[in-house]
């Protein structure tokens, strides 16, 4: 069971690698969107979001229903929302700790130049 949910989260994670598949994502957080708006949204191509929706609901992270002639996109499970906040706080606590590295480095500079 371990190694069957390992590969889960891997493929999971690989699906999520892609910077306009994450930008999708945080789109759809927002609200429910057809293709167009997606377009609009990030100022990309037809084709390259179709491209990543076609990834994303291949891998069951957002579904896709009928609307007149338009599709219309949706997470399918809103924590995905709350996983890319936490990988943005590990992101921004990365900074944090580049910047102190940085700050210490300016010191130790200072002290040696003076």
């Amino acid at each position: 069971m371990n190694l069957e949910m390992q590969r889960f989260k891997a493929e999971f994670f690989k699906a999520l690698a892609h910077p306009l598949r994450i930008r999708i994502l945080e789109l759809l957080g927002e609200g429910d969107k057809n293709v167009n708006e997606i377009q609009t949204l990030v100022g990309s191509e037809g084709s390259s979001v179709s491209q990543q929706l076609t990834i994303l609901r291949a891998k069951h992270i957002v579904s896709g229903k009928k609307d007149g002639n338009r599709v219309v996109y949706t997470l399918k499970d809103p924590m995905i929302i709350e996983l890319l906040a936490v990988a943005r706080q590990i992101f921004n606590n990365h900074l944090v700790d580049t910047i102190t590295i940085l700050d210490k480095l300016i010191v130790e500079q200072d002290a040696e130049e003076e």
